[in-house]
């Protein structure tokens, strides 16, 4: 088994080469599973640190509730934070918009499986530990965050090649104000601020549920409360997990740095990845 995973992923890396700042179609031309017409064809972008002082990759999900992809302060400014501390990152593009034949996010979460394996097949190209692969997603891109490291071993689509072979598993998830987590706001703000709700069922929790940071403003519109319940279930597994909710936090800030104290987030999770060996 170790020389078929060994083969492909030597494979994977000869026949998928990409130019660092180039952005490559996640899937072969023709086999997008699930492909609706009026969505954007999912790409990947890798950003490689000018002083490269880290074997992790930092996989990022810019959010956009599923209709578009805010991939500037969600994106390109978060990658450009990792890779200022020497960490290779790459952008994720996922369909957009919202697919009309499933459920919102299952277009994306088949790109967020691929983009996975696309990453750790590029491994030794990298220079990256393919055991030390995170995620990191703001607002739907959190949801998605969330069912990339919940869910690895429910499979979200039919193998498509070689590259399919590879586990789609991540090592550490960092999901920023994530919504959709909550049942009174699975599709959009929570009406009931989230106070009493439970959590939506699109989360498996699975054995390679991984360690989390999660960060959430308290007057979010999607309630902080989510980040507060799978905190909780993390906790029930025995999963390590850091929680930060901000006061007077709203939605959307992003990787906006800037004097306010939740601007400084991204240092917050920076200094968990060292305590964390990431």
């Amino acid at each position: 088994m170790k020389k078929i995973l060994f083969s492909v992923l030597f494979l994977a890396a000869m026949t998928t080469l990409a130019l660092a700042g180039e952005r490559v179609n996640l899937w072969p031309e023709g086999k997008i599973p699930g492909f609706e017409d009026h969505q954007s064809i999912p790409t990947y972008e890798i950003c490689v640190p000018a002083e490269k002082k880290s074997d992790t990759c930092m996989i990022v999900f810019p959010g956009g509730g599923y209709k578009e992809c805010c991939d500037q302060h969600e994106g390109t400014q978060i990658a450009n934070f990792y890779n200022e501390k020497g960490i290779t990152a790459v952008i994720i593009r996922y369909r957009v918009p919202r697919p009309k034949l499933v459920a919102k996010h299952v277009t994306a979460w088949q790109d967020a499986q691929r983009a996975v394996r696309i990453v750790r097949s590029k491994a030794a190209e990298l220079g990256i530990n393919p055991e030390k692969i995170g995620c990191t997603g703001f607002s739907a891109g959190g949801h998605l965050c969330l069912m990339t490291a919940t869910s690895s071993q429910t499979p979200a689509y039919e193998p498509v090649d070689e590259i399919d072979q590879i586990p789609c598993h991540v090592n550490f998830a960092i999901p920023v104000y994530p919504a959709y987590v909550l049942e009174d706001g699975s599709n959009g703000p929570n009406e009931g601020k989230g106070n009493n709700s439970t959590m939506v069922n699109d989360f498996a929790f699975d054995a390679k549920t991984p360690p989390m940071c999660l960060i959430h403003g308290d007057v979010d519109h999607y309630s902080p409360m989510g980040s507060v319940v799978v905190y909780h279930k993390l906790r029930t597994m025995n999963v390590p997990a850091e929680l930060h909710i901000y006061a007077n936090v709203t939605h959307g800030f992003g990787g906006v740095r800037g004097p306010e104290h939740y601007k400084a987030w991204l240092d917050r999770v920076y200094a968990w990845m060292v305590v964390m060996g990431f």
